[in-house]
């Protein structure tokens, strides 16, 4: 039988354990029988395999492929600067591999977060003796004592229970305390047996003895441990989309140079000379500053995020989060602030709202509110705190924000319980004794004989019940938590069992998690970004659904499922009830939260979940990306995000989503900025061959363009901020990837033949202002050589300051967006800056096989870069006039 229906003896007797606890030499044999009550981790891959991982990615095997090629280059035909490119592109592999290690390892601690909440030691009763105890050492069978403040160390059934309530809200959502007694229950589920307590809750007051009959991942506790480690890890949409980019260079380098030596076959240029060709084609294709340029965007990316109290954890989450479609968000301590606050009174048939201005309460309510309760002082960090019920808390500030509090002595307690619902305390004061009463309405109203209407008492007949019933369920269809409060004189003398007899009730009053004041802001926002946001919550339906109101997230009925209702549900069932406009997810396990968003990703979106508790790290895990709280999430939601809001502001997502958006559309620019580079780099070689003249570039010049000039001015484009209509539409599609046919069409066939042309020309121009003929040899060491190879360098950088200003827009204003980017013009001061140390040092000369260029050269390429940037404008006022007429057209 499932222990949770068994009376405490029957419990005990089914372990094989007594009231005094197990014997020393039993509780070590269960020991080497069930293992350490620890989280145990799954195998992971050895760390050497994972550094590896990082060197064989696909993007990473077309750069070794680069290398490999320079190198066989280099050996075949010895002293044009190809083996310098192979250290280069093997000297950003190792970069990038060491990073990426490096995050790997920080996300991989997420589990050891877990161990973290449970409590180090506990007391034991063993041979009838209380012991401390490691909470490693507990087995089942083991009774453990426990108390106000003492977080579960294992899963428990009560055997004895004084005043219990615990805190559940880290696995099930729920923000309200929940009682807990020894009584036999017959729930299904353990989260909601009233004689359970389960590993890492937290008691908010009482005393209990309890049945250890769970450990390690047989607990409640490492079941979502298990989800953890199981759920794999989601590649995010940026890595999809590099990993697509990576195979499409891929093919089209090696496509090109296939090409390219069968052409120099056609033409009889011979084997060897051919394939060396071919090599230079592919090295030229291949852009070897787009990883690091992705990596050091995303990291700009995440310290602006950072400013904006969004700590990044795993680089490509920048810009996932821009791509997100759907955010599942949880409700407690997420949009609402995980602290109960009284909201409404109802006094003498009056509504008093007190959630604005601070409001005059009845003495009678100021009493039982301040004096009817079980907190205790205890010491954080230094500090005195009071330590127990949330909801006693509320009470506790209700009263001294609406007229203070009252201090009377204790003289007696009848004590809360599951059964009761109630708690009422005795106090002595200059009238006499007065008893205390508060808890469920349904509790205290059949103890009570009349209600207090202003200063006057009247009786309480059925018709008066029936409006206070009423009341409540005004109250509780707005999502509060209703207690009644109740007080009596006592005479001296009295009798325990009669001193909850003909109450007076004073007034019910409503209490709630209230929302964040920011978040409905927020999610305005993100309904006008075009992003769906659904609430899944252990919490109460009808809870849920009045946050939901309150912060506007929903406007008409939504629909409710609950997590027995989805429970029942079929996959085909789920995916259709996800299309409703409005819905909220309610009573839901962190199973089912999993179930929900792996279902949500199968249907193609990108999909961000927010959370604050151990049960809601799987789904952290699972999504792709997790955003958890910092102040007040768990270590296990932590560590199991991408995302940590170090401010728990819900606001602060739309502002990281703007960031990441932004991210989308600076990728796009710089990628744009970088492969136009490679048709002037490919073109030399192709005059080259078809041609028969001297090679315009050489692959160290190239070298010098991809890791050198053309490096800080993409970064430049990847730190551009995001502009204000951006949130005004809707996510990047599915279908909408950094490389499409225009940013090719407009890198390789637009921008890229421009320069090539001014490239070639500068060339020419050189070898003609020399004398050279067409036709005549001319040696690779000698000043016009070159003086002409630099000129051809010198022109494709030229042209890439002018491409740098046209890159920041795709549409609109030629020069870009107008706002100021320091880094963009920090880029173009280095990329000069190197040109010139490159032209006209000894150094740069001896390094980059450059020549000092003559004023006229230079002068002879400014027309082509200003040509450049009119036929760009015009492109995009053509592109801007085809947008607004397709948008007319759609309005009409």
């Amino acid at each position: 039988m499932k222990i949770q229906t068994l009376g405490p003896q029957e419990a005990l007797a089914s372990l094989q354990s007594g009231p005094e606890g197990l014997a020393e030499a039993e509780a070590e044999r269960r020991l080497a029988t069930f293992q350490a009550n620890r989280i145990l981790h799954l195998r992971a891959a050895p760390w050497w395999r994972r550094f590896v991982a990082g060197f064989i990615h696909f993007l990473a095997i077309v750069l070794w492929l680069a290398a490999g090629l320079a190198f066989f280059a280099e050996w075949r035909d010895p002293g044009k600067g190809m083996a310098t490119l192979g250290v280069a592109i093997i000297c950003v592999i190792l970069i990038n591999a060491l990073f990426s290690y490096w995050q790997e390892y920080r996300a991989g601690r997420s589990i050891l977060a877990l161990e973290r909440l449970m409590p180090d030691s506990v007391r034991v009763l063993r041979d009838g003796r209380l012991r401390k105890l490691n909470r490693a050492l507990l087995v089942p069978g083991d009774v453990v004592l426990l108390s106000a403040g003492d977080n579960v160390p294992a899963d428990c059934r009560v055997l004895e229970a004084f005043d219990v309530r615990i805190n559940m809200a880290a696995l099930t959502g729920e923000s309200y305390p929940v009682a807990r007694d020894a009584e036999p229950s017959d729930a299904p589920d353990l989260l909601h047996c009233r004689n359970i307590l389960l590993a890492g809750t937290t008691l908010l007051s009482g005393e209990a003895r309890t049945l250890v009959y769970a450990t390690g991942m047989r607990t409640e506790f490492g079941r979502i441990a298990h989800l953890i480690q199981a759920g794999g890890d989601v590649e995010s949409p940026l890595q999809r989309q590099i990993n697509r980019l990576s195979r499409l260079i891929a093919m089209l380098a090696v496509l090109l140079g296939l090409v390219f030596f069968g052409l120099g076959q056609w033409i009889g240029l011979g084997f060897w000379n051919s394939f060396l060709f071919a090599i230079g084609i592919i090295v030229a294709n291949v852009p070897e500053g787009l990883l690091p340029t992705v990596t050091l965007s995303l990291a700009m990316g995440a310290q602006r995020m950072a400013a904006k109290q969004a700590l990044i954890r795993h680089l490509p989450s920048v810009e996932t989060l821009g791509s997100a479609t759907v955010i599942c968000t949880d409700k407690t301590g997420t949009l609402t602030l995980n602290r109960m606050e009284a909201r409404v009174a109802v006094c003498a048939g009056r509504e008093i709202d007190l959630s604005g201005q601070p409001a005059t309460l009845p003495h009678s309510l100021r009493a039982v509110a301040s004096l009817c309760q079980t907190l205790q002082r205890g010491e954080v960090d230094g500090r005195q705190v009071l330590v127990g019920d949330p909801l006693e808390e509320a009470l506790l500030r209700m009263a001294q924000n609406a007229g203070g509090q009252v201090n009377l002595p204790l003289v007696d307690e009848l004590p809360f319980s599951a059964e009761r619902r109630m708690l009422s305390t005795l106090h002595r004061s200059e009238q006499g004794l007065l008893l205390f009463s508060k808890g469920a309405l349904e509790a205290l109203l059949p103890l009570s004989s009349r209600v207090q209407d202003a200063d006057a008492e009247r009786p309480l007949d059925d018709a008066e019940r029936e409006r206070w019933r009423e009341a409540e369920r005004r109250l509780a269809d707005r999502g509060l938590r209703v207690l009644a409060f109740a007080h009596r004189s006592v005479d001296e003398g009295y009798q325990r069992t009669e001193l909850e007899r003909g109450l007076v009730l004073i007034a019910l009053v409503g209490l709630e998690d209230p929302p964040r004041p920011e978040v409905p802001v927020a999610v305005q926002r993100c309904q006008q970004a075009g992003i769906r946001i659904l609430m899944v919550t252990g919490d109460h339906p009808r809870t849920a659904v009045a946050v939901a109101r309150e912060i506007g997230l929903t406007r008409g009925q939504p629909r409710v499922i609950s997590g027995a209702a989805l429970a029942a549900m079929s996959h085909s069932q789920l995916s259709l009830a996800l299309e409703a406009r409005e819905l909220i997810f309610a009573r839901v396990d962190p199973e089912q939260k999993l179930l929900i968003v792996k279902e949500l990703q199968a249907k193609g979106e990108v999909v961000a979940v927010t959370g604050d508790g151990v049960n809601d790290a799987p789904a952290l895990r699972q999504g792709d990306i997790g955003i958890a709280m910092g102040l007040s999430g768990s270590d296990a939601a932590r560590e199991a995000a991408d995302m940590v809001l170090l401010d728990d502001n819900f606001a602060s997502i739309v502002a990281a989503v703007e960031e990441g958006r932004a991210v989308f559309q600076n990728i796009r620019r710089f990628m744009t900025y970088i492969l136009t580079s490679n048709i002037p780099e490919i073109v030399p070689y192709l005059a080259f061959v078809l041609l028969r003249i001297p090679l315009p570039l050489t692959v160290v010049q190239i070298l010098a363009v991809d890791l050198g000039t053309d490096m800080l001015p993409a970064l430049g484009l990847g730190a551009e901020r995001p502009w204000a209509e951006l949130m005004q539409r809707p996510p990047p599609s599915a279908h909408e990837h950094l490389l499409d046919r225009r940013l090719l069409a407009r890198a390789y066939l637009f921008l890229g033949p421009m320069e090539a042309v001014a490239a070639l020309a500068a060339f020419f121009f050189v070898l003609d202002s020399g004398g050279w003929q067409y036709g005549a040899a001319l040696a690779s060491d000698t000043e016009l050589y070159r003086t002409a190879t630099t000129a051809c360098l010198g022109a494709i950088v030229l042209m890439q300051v002018m491409n740098l200003f046209l890159c920041r827009s795709e549409r609109g204003s030629p020069f870009g967006t107008g706002r100021p980017n320091r880094l963009i013009w920090a880029g173009l001061a280095f990329e000069i800056v190197l040109t010139l140390l490159i032209v006209y040092t000894p150094l740069g000369n001896w390094l980059f096989g450059s020549a000092p260029l003559p004023a006229a050269a230079w002068l002879f390429m400014l027309p082509f870069a200003l040509a450049m940037a009119l036929l760009e404008g015009a492109r995009k006022a053509w592109v801007a006039r085809a947008h607004d007429s397709i948008k007319s057209e759609l309005h009409q």
